[in-house]
Protein backbone atom coordinates (compact mmCIF):
# COMPACT_ATOMS: atom_id res chain seq x y z
CA UNK A 1 0.00 0.00 0.00
CA UNK A 2 1.21 3.49 -0.77
CA UNK A 3 2.08 5.57 2.30
CA UNK A 4 0.13 8.85 2.57
CA UNK A 5 3.37 10.85 2.33
CA UNK A 6 4.26 9.41 -1.07
CA UNK A 7 3.36 11.39 -4.17
CA UNK A 8 0.42 9.67 -5.84
CA UNK A 9 1.39 8.16 -9.17
CA UNK A 10 -1.34 8.16 -11.82
CA UNK A 11 -0.08 6.16 -14.84
CA UNK A 12 0.46 2.38 -14.90
CA UNK A 13 0.86 -0.45 -17.40
CA UNK A 14 -2.17 -2.28 -15.97
CA UNK A 15 -4.88 -1.53 -13.42
CA UNK A 16 -6.63 -4.38 -11.60
CA UNK A 17 -9.87 -3.61 -9.74
CA UNK A 18 -10.53 -5.92 -6.80
CA UNK A 19 -7.88 -7.38 -4.49
CA UNK A 20 -9.55 -10.66 -3.61
CA UNK A 21 -7.68 -13.85 -4.41
CA UNK A 22 -8.39 -13.69 -8.18
CA UNK A 23 -7.36 -10.05 -8.60
CA UNK A 24 -4.34 -10.46 -6.34
CA UNK A 25 -3.05 -13.46 -8.32
CA UNK A 26 -3.66 -11.58 -11.58
CA UNK A 27 -1.62 -8.66 -10.25
CA UNK A 28 1.05 -11.10 -8.99
CA UNK A 29 1.51 -12.60 -12.47
CA UNK A 30 1.63 -9.15 -14.09
CA UNK A 31 4.24 -7.89 -11.65
CA UNK A 32 6.34 -11.00 -12.25
CA UNK A 33 6.16 -10.10 -15.94
CA UNK A 34 7.61 -6.67 -15.02
CA UNK A 35 4.37 -4.82 -15.71
CA UNK A 36 3.86 -1.72 -13.57
CA UNK A 37 0.59 -2.77 -11.95
CA UNK A 38 -1.91 -0.98 -9.71
CA UNK A 39 -4.21 -3.18 -7.62
CA UNK A 40 -7.23 -1.29 -6.28
CA UNK A 41 -9.40 -2.45 -3.36
CA UNK A 42 -12.46 -0.58 -2.08
CA UNK A 43 -12.12 -1.88 1.51
CA UNK A 44 -9.16 -1.69 3.88
CA UNK A 45 -7.28 -4.99 3.80
CA UNK A 46 -7.71 -7.48 5.28
CA UNK A 47 -11.52 -7.47 5.27
CA UNK A 48 -14.39 -9.94 5.41
CA UNK A 49 -16.89 -8.34 3.02
CA UNK A 50 -16.14 -10.31 -0.14
CA UNK A 51 -15.44 -13.91 -1.16
CA UNK A 52 -11.77 -14.45 -0.24
CA UNK A 53 -11.72 -14.12 3.55
CA UNK A 54 -11.78 -16.87 6.17
CA UNK A 55 -9.11 -19.34 7.14
CA UNK A 56 -9.82 -22.32 4.91
CA UNK A 57 -10.84 -23.50 1.45
CA UNK A 58 -10.82 -26.95 -0.14
CA UNK A 59 -8.30 -27.72 -2.87
CA UNK A 60 -8.82 -30.92 -4.85
CA UNK A 61 -7.78 -32.65 -8.05
CA UNK A 62 -11.20 -34.23 -8.54
CA UNK A 63 -13.50 -32.24 -10.82
CA UNK A 64 -16.44 -33.45 -12.91
CA UNK A 65 -15.51 -30.98 -15.65
CA UNK A 66 -12.38 -31.94 -17.53
CA UNK A 67 -11.50 -28.31 -18.30
CA UNK A 68 -11.04 -27.67 -14.55
CA UNK A 69 -9.33 -30.96 -13.71
CA UNK A 70 -6.75 -30.21 -16.44
CA UNK A 71 -5.86 -26.95 -14.65
CA UNK A 72 -5.41 -28.47 -11.20
CA UNK A 73 -1.84 -29.86 -11.56
CA UNK A 74 -0.58 -26.39 -12.48
CA UNK A 75 -2.66 -24.85 -9.71
CA UNK A 76 -1.07 -27.13 -7.11
CA UNK A 77 2.36 -26.30 -8.57
CA UNK A 78 1.76 -22.54 -8.38
CA UNK A 79 0.49 -22.77 -4.79
CA UNK A 80 3.70 -24.63 -3.91
CA UNK A 81 5.71 -21.93 -5.69
CA UNK A 82 3.99 -19.24 -3.59
CA UNK A 83 4.76 -21.23 -0.42
CA UNK A 84 8.44 -21.31 -1.44
CA UNK A 85 8.49 -17.59 -2.30
CA UNK A 86 7.08 -16.57 1.08
CA UNK A 87 8.34 -19.36 3.34
CA UNK A 88 4.74 -19.83 4.49
CA UNK A 89 2.69 -23.01 4.75
CA UNK A 90 -0.49 -22.47 2.70
CA UNK A 91 -1.75 -26.06 2.27
CA UNK A 92 -2.47 -29.06 4.47
CA UNK A 93 -3.06 -32.39 2.75
CA UNK A 94 -6.10 -34.08 4.31
CA UNK A 95 -7.70 -35.97 1.42
CA UNK A 96 -11.26 -35.49 0.22
CA UNK A 97 -14.19 -37.89 0.34
CA UNK A 98 -16.73 -37.48 -2.47
CA UNK A 99 -20.12 -38.85 -1.43
CA UNK A 100 -23.04 -39.77 -3.70
CA UNK A 101 -25.26 -42.42 -5.25
CA UNK A 102 -23.48 -45.16 -7.22
CA UNK A 103 -23.19 -44.32 -10.90
CA UNK A 104 -23.97 -40.63 -10.31
CA UNK A 105 -22.55 -38.93 -13.44
CA UNK A 106 -20.55 -36.20 -11.66
CA UNK A 107 -19.17 -38.65 -9.11
CA UNK A 108 -18.12 -41.00 -11.93
CA UNK A 109 -16.53 -38.08 -13.80
CA UNK A 110 -14.56 -37.17 -10.66
CA UNK A 111 -13.42 -40.78 -10.28
CA UNK A 112 -12.22 -40.79 -13.90
CA UNK A 113 -10.43 -37.45 -13.46
CA UNK A 114 -8.53 -38.96 -10.51
CA UNK A 115 -7.74 -42.15 -12.41
CA UNK A 116 -8.86 -44.30 -9.47
CA UNK A 117 -10.91 -47.50 -9.53
CA UNK A 118 -11.67 -47.85 -5.83
CA UNK A 119 -15.19 -47.02 -4.69
CA UNK A 120 -15.96 -47.27 -0.97
CA UNK A 121 -19.30 -48.53 0.29
CA UNK A 122 -20.78 -47.52 3.66
CA UNK A 123 -18.89 -50.10 5.82
CA UNK A 124 -15.56 -49.44 4.06
CA UNK A 125 -15.92 -45.67 4.50
CA UNK A 126 -16.90 -46.02 8.17
CA UNK A 127 -13.88 -48.24 8.77
CA UNK A 128 -11.48 -45.77 7.17
CA UNK A 129 -13.14 -42.58 8.45
CA UNK A 130 -15.35 -43.39 11.46
CA UNK A 131 -17.04 -39.98 11.55
CA UNK A 132 -18.85 -40.50 8.23
CA UNK A 133 -22.06 -42.53 7.96
CA UNK A 134 -23.15 -43.21 4.38
CA UNK A 135 -26.74 -44.13 3.73
CA UNK A 136 -27.56 -47.59 2.39
CA UNK A 137 -26.52 -48.04 -1.24
CA UNK A 138 -24.44 -44.84 -1.40
CA UNK A 139 -20.74 -44.80 -2.18
CA UNK A 140 -17.64 -42.67 -1.73
CA UNK A 141 -14.56 -41.87 -3.84
CA UNK A 142 -11.33 -40.70 -2.20
CA UNK A 143 -9.16 -37.89 -3.64
CA UNK A 144 -5.92 -38.37 -1.69
CA UNK A 145 -4.28 -35.26 -3.20
CA UNK A 146 -6.89 -32.90 -1.76
CA UNK A 147 -6.63 -30.78 1.32
CA UNK A 148 -7.12 -27.38 2.90
CA UNK A 149 -5.78 -24.04 1.69
CA UNK A 150 -5.27 -21.46 4.44
CA UNK A 151 -7.21 -18.69 2.71
CA UNK A 152 -6.39 -15.54 4.71
CA UNK A 153 -2.74 -16.53 4.83
CA UNK A 154 -2.74 -17.26 1.08
CA UNK A 155 -4.22 -13.86 0.23
CA UNK A 156 -1.62 -12.06 2.36
CA UNK A 157 1.16 -14.14 0.76
CA UNK A 158 0.23 -13.38 -2.84
CA UNK A 159 -0.16 -9.66 -2.08
CA UNK A 160 3.22 -9.66 -0.34
CA UNK A 161 4.98 -11.14 -3.39
CA UNK A 162 3.10 -8.73 -5.68
CA UNK A 163 4.43 -5.75 -3.71
CA UNK A 164 7.89 -7.31 -3.50
CA UNK A 165 7.95 -7.30 -7.33
CA UNK A 166 7.16 -3.59 -7.41
CA UNK A 167 3.37 -3.72 -7.54
CA UNK A 168 1.20 -1.04 -5.92
CA UNK A 169 -1.78 -2.02 -3.75
CA UNK A 170 -4.09 0.85 -2.81
CA UNK A 171 -6.86 -0.16 -0.43
CA UNK A 172 -9.74 1.87 0.95
CA UNK A 173 -10.29 3.33 -2.55
CA UNK A 174 -13.70 2.77 -4.06
CA UNK A 175 -13.87 2.96 -7.85
CA UNK A 176 -16.42 5.55 -8.92
CA UNK A 177 -16.08 5.58 -12.70
CA UNK A 178 -14.39 3.73 -15.56
CA UNK A 179 -13.86 5.53 -18.87
CA UNK A 180 -12.88 3.14 -21.70
CA UNK A 181 -10.56 4.06 -24.53
CA UNK A 182 -7.08 3.27 -25.83
CA UNK A 183 -6.06 4.47 -22.39
CA UNK A 184 -8.56 3.51 -19.70
CA UNK A 185 -9.24 6.09 -16.99
CA UNK A 186 -10.29 4.88 -13.54
CA UNK A 187 -11.59 7.42 -11.03
CA UNK A 188 -11.65 6.43 -7.35
CA UNK A 189 -12.54 8.19 -4.13
CA UNK A 190 -8.86 9.12 -3.80
CA UNK A 191 -7.54 9.76 -7.30
CA UNK A 192 -7.58 9.29 -11.07
CA UNK A 193 -5.48 6.56 -12.68
CA UNK A 194 -4.73 5.70 -16.30
CA UNK A 195 -3.47 2.55 -18.01
CA UNK A 196 -3.66 0.96 -21.46
CA UNK A 197 -5.10 -2.22 -19.85
CA UNK A 198 -7.76 -2.77 -17.20
CA UNK A 199 -8.75 -6.02 -15.47
CA UNK A 200 -11.96 -6.19 -13.43
CA UNK A 201 -12.01 -8.86 -10.70
CA UNK A 202 -14.43 -7.19 -8.32
CA UNK A 203 -16.40 -10.21 -7.13
CA UNK A 204 -20.00 -9.41 -6.27
CA UNK A 205 -19.48 -5.80 -7.41
CA UNK A 206 -18.40 -6.79 -10.96
CA UNK A 207 -21.91 -6.61 -12.41
CA UNK A 208 -22.28 -2.95 -11.45
CA UNK A 209 -18.87 -2.06 -12.92
CA UNK A 210 -19.45 -3.71 -16.28
CA UNK A 211 -22.91 -2.16 -16.60
CA UNK A 212 -21.08 1.18 -16.83
CA UNK A 213 -19.42 -0.36 -19.87
CA UNK A 214 -22.65 -1.49 -21.55
CA UNK A 215 -22.34 -5.12 -20.48
CA UNK A 216 -25.13 -6.95 -18.65
CA UNK A 217 -23.63 -10.15 -17.28
CA UNK A 218 -25.91 -12.71 -15.59
CA UNK A 219 -24.07 -12.55 -12.26
CA UNK A 220 -26.03 -13.36 -9.09
CA UNK A 221 -24.41 -12.55 -5.73
CA UNK A 222 -25.49 -14.98 -3.02
CA UNK A 223 -25.15 -14.65 0.75
CA UNK A 224 -23.80 -17.97 2.04
CA UNK A 225 -24.04 -19.27 5.58
CA UNK A 226 -20.63 -20.57 6.66
CA UNK A 227 -21.38 -22.84 9.63
CA UNK A 228 -19.24 -24.61 12.22
CA UNK A 229 -20.61 -27.62 14.12
CA UNK A 230 -19.50 -28.91 17.50
CA UNK A 231 -18.74 -32.54 18.30
CA UNK A 232 -21.26 -34.01 20.73
CA UNK A 233 -18.38 -35.44 22.74
CA UNK A 234 -14.96 -33.82 22.14
CA UNK A 235 -12.74 -36.13 20.11
CA UNK A 236 -15.44 -38.76 19.69
CA UNK A 237 -16.63 -37.98 16.17
CA UNK A 238 -13.32 -38.72 14.49
CA UNK A 239 -13.61 -35.38 12.67
CA UNK A 240 -10.62 -33.53 14.06
CA UNK A 241 -7.91 -31.69 12.15
CA UNK A 242 -6.57 -34.91 10.59
CA UNK A 243 -9.88 -36.02 9.07
CA UNK A 244 -10.59 -35.50 5.34
CA UNK A 245 -12.64 -32.81 3.65
CA UNK A 246 -15.82 -34.01 1.99
CA UNK A 247 -18.12 -33.02 -0.85
CA UNK A 248 -21.53 -34.40 -1.83
CA UNK A 249 -22.60 -34.95 -5.43
CA UNK A 250 -26.12 -35.83 -6.54
CA UNK A 251 -27.70 -36.33 -3.12
CA UNK A 252 -31.43 -35.64 -3.12
CA UNK A 253 -31.12 -34.10 0.37
CA UNK A 254 -28.70 -31.47 -0.98
CA UNK A 255 -29.41 -30.56 -4.61
CA UNK A 256 -26.72 -27.84 -4.60
CA UNK A 257 -24.15 -29.93 -2.77
CA UNK A 258 -22.75 -29.82 0.77
CA UNK A 259 -19.07 -29.62 1.65
CA UNK A 260 -17.08 -29.88 4.84
CA UNK A 261 -13.58 -29.26 6.18
CA UNK A 262 -11.92 -30.71 9.28
CA UNK A 263 -11.55 -28.92 12.60
CA UNK A 264 -8.87 -26.34 11.75
CA UNK A 265 -10.29 -22.83 12.16
CA UNK A 266 -12.07 -23.43 15.45
CA UNK A 267 -10.73 -26.39 17.49
CA UNK A 268 -13.45 -28.96 18.01
CA UNK A 269 -15.71 -27.46 15.34
CA UNK A 270 -16.14 -28.88 11.84
CA UNK A 271 -16.93 -26.53 8.96
CA UNK A 272 -19.96 -27.82 7.02
CA UNK A 273 -21.71 -25.59 4.45
CA UNK A 274 -24.44 -25.76 1.82
CA UNK A 275 -23.12 -24.74 -1.61
CA UNK A 276 -26.03 -22.34 -2.01
CA UNK A 277 -27.50 -19.20 -0.48
CA UNK A 278 -29.88 -16.28 -0.74
CA UNK A 279 -29.70 -13.56 -3.43
CA UNK A 280 -28.20 -10.39 -1.97
CA UNK A 281 -27.14 -6.88 -2.98
CA UNK A 282 -23.48 -6.82 -1.87
CA UNK A 283 -23.95 -3.24 -0.66
CA UNK A 284 -26.66 -4.45 1.73
CA UNK A 285 -25.28 -7.76 2.98
CA UNK A 286 -25.07 -6.48 6.57
CA UNK A 287 -28.66 -5.22 6.54
CA UNK A 288 -30.18 -8.70 6.58
CA UNK A 289 -31.90 -9.11 9.99
CA UNK A 290 -30.56 -11.92 12.17
CA UNK A 291 -34.13 -13.24 12.43
CA UNK A 292 -34.38 -13.75 8.64
CA UNK A 293 -35.21 -17.36 7.63
CA UNK A 294 -32.16 -19.56 6.99
CA UNK A 295 -33.43 -22.52 4.92
CA UNK A 296 -29.87 -23.63 4.19
CA UNK A 297 -29.22 -24.27 7.87
CA UNK A 298 -32.24 -26.61 7.97
CA UNK A 299 -30.73 -28.52 5.00
CA UNK A 300 -27.41 -28.77 6.82
CA UNK A 301 -28.97 -29.87 10.12
CA UNK A 302 -30.83 -32.68 8.36
CA UNK A 303 -27.68 -33.76 6.52
CA UNK A 304 -25.57 -33.77 9.69
CA UNK A 305 -28.06 -35.88 11.64
CA UNK A 306 -27.91 -38.52 8.87
CA UNK A 307 -24.28 -38.42 7.70
CA UNK A 308 -22.24 -36.94 10.58
CA UNK A 309 -24.01 -38.26 13.69
CA UNK A 310 -21.11 -37.30 15.98
CA UNK A 311 -21.89 -33.59 15.47
CA UNK A 312 -24.55 -31.48 17.13
CA UNK A 313 -27.36 -30.56 14.72
CA UNK A 314 -27.31 -26.80 15.31
CA UNK A 315 -24.30 -24.67 14.32
CA UNK A 316 -22.06 -23.38 17.11
CA UNK A 317 -20.67 -20.55 14.94
CA UNK A 318 -22.28 -18.95 11.92
CA UNK A 319 -20.49 -16.57 9.55
CA UNK A 320 -21.28 -15.29 6.05
CA UNK A 321 -19.53 -15.15 2.71
CA UNK A 322 -20.48 -13.98 -0.78
CA UNK A 323 -20.62 -16.21 -3.85
CA UNK A 324 -21.10 -14.62 -7.26
CA UNK A 325 -22.72 -17.24 -9.47
CA UNK A 326 -23.18 -17.55 -13.20
CA UNK A 327 -26.18 -19.56 -14.49
CA UNK A 328 -23.92 -22.50 -15.43
CA UNK A 329 -21.53 -22.00 -12.47
CA UNK A 330 -18.57 -21.70 -14.86
CA UNK A 331 -16.24 -18.72 -14.61
CA UNK A 332 -16.20 -15.68 -16.87
CA UNK A 333 -12.64 -15.05 -18.10
CA UNK A 334 -12.78 -12.93 -21.23
CA UNK A 335 -12.21 -9.62 -22.96
CA UNK A 336 -15.02 -7.09 -23.03
CA UNK A 337 -16.75 -7.68 -26.40
CA UNK A 338 -16.44 -3.99 -27.33
CA UNK A 339 -13.31 -2.85 -25.44
CA UNK A 340 -10.62 -5.49 -25.96
CA UNK A 341 -8.19 -3.86 -23.49
CA UNK A 342 -10.68 -4.43 -20.65
CA UNK A 343 -10.58 -7.97 -19.24
CA UNK A 344 -13.20 -9.45 -16.91
CA UNK A 345 -12.77 -12.24 -14.37
CA UNK A 346 -16.02 -13.02 -12.59
CA UNK A 347 -18.63 -15.57 -11.57
CA UNK A 348 -16.39 -17.89 -9.57
CA UNK A 349 -19.53 -19.48 -8.11
CA UNK A 350 -18.03 -20.65 -4.85
CA UNK A 351 -15.38 -22.92 -6.37
CA UNK A 352 -12.73 -20.55 -7.71
CA UNK A 353 -10.30 -20.09 -4.82
CA UNK A 354 -8.26 -23.25 -5.48
CA UNK A 355 -7.84 -22.27 -9.14
CA UNK A 356 -6.84 -18.64 -8.49
CA UNK A 357 -3.16 -19.09 -9.45
CA UNK A 358 -4.19 -20.35 -12.91
CA UNK A 359 -7.06 -17.86 -13.26
CA UNK A 360 -4.63 -15.03 -12.51
CA UNK A 361 -2.23 -16.35 -15.14
CA UNK A 362 -5.02 -16.56 -17.75
CA UNK A 363 -6.28 -13.03 -17.02
CA UNK A 364 -2.69 -11.79 -17.24
CA UNK A 365 -2.27 -13.51 -20.63
CA UNK A 366 -5.56 -12.07 -21.94
CA UNK A 367 -4.58 -8.56 -20.89
CA UNK A 368 -1.19 -8.83 -22.61
CA UNK A 369 -2.74 -10.12 -25.84
CA UNK A 370 -1.14 -13.56 -25.50
CA UNK A 371 -2.60 -16.93 -26.37
CA UNK A 372 -4.10 -18.34 -23.15
CA UNK A 373 -2.60 -21.55 -21.77
CA UNK A 374 -5.99 -23.34 -21.77
CA UNK A 375 -9.07 -23.56 -23.96
CA UNK A 376 -11.23 -20.60 -22.93
CA UNK A 377 -14.49 -21.59 -24.66
CA UNK A 378 -16.25 -22.49 -21.40
CA UNK A 379 -15.40 -19.08 -19.92
CA UNK A 380 -16.48 -16.87 -22.84
CA UNK A 381 -18.91 -14.00 -22.31
CA UNK A 382 -20.62 -14.87 -25.61
CA UNK A 383 -22.09 -18.05 -24.12
CA UNK A 384 -24.69 -15.73 -22.57
CA UNK A 385 -26.89 -14.16 -25.28
CA UNK A 386 -27.88 -10.49 -25.24
CA UNK A 387 -25.27 -9.25 -22.78
CA UNK A 388 -24.05 -6.28 -24.80
CA UNK A 389 -26.18 -3.15 -24.44
CA UNK A 390 -25.54 0.53 -24.92
CA UNK A 391 -22.70 1.97 -22.81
Amino acid sequence: MAAPSQPQKSAYDVIVIGAGIQGSFTAYHLAQRHKDTLLLEQFLVPHSRGSSHGQSRIIRSAYPQEYYSRMMPESFRLWQQLEAETGTTLYRQTGLVLLGPPGEPELEACRRSLGVDEVLDAPALAQRFPGFQLQAGQVAVLDSTAGVLFADRALRAVQEVFRRHGGTLRDGEKVLRIEPGATVTVTTTAGVYKAPRLIITAGAWTGAFVEQLGLHLPLQPLRIDVCYWREKQPGSAGLGSVSPCFLTLGLSQAPHGIYGLPSIEYPGLMKVCHHHGSPIDPEKRDQVPSSAPRPDIAVLSSFISSYLPGLETQPAVRETCLYTNTPDEDFILDRHPKFSNIIIGAGFSGHGFKLAPVVGKLLCQLSLGEEPSYNMAHFAITRFPGVLGAA
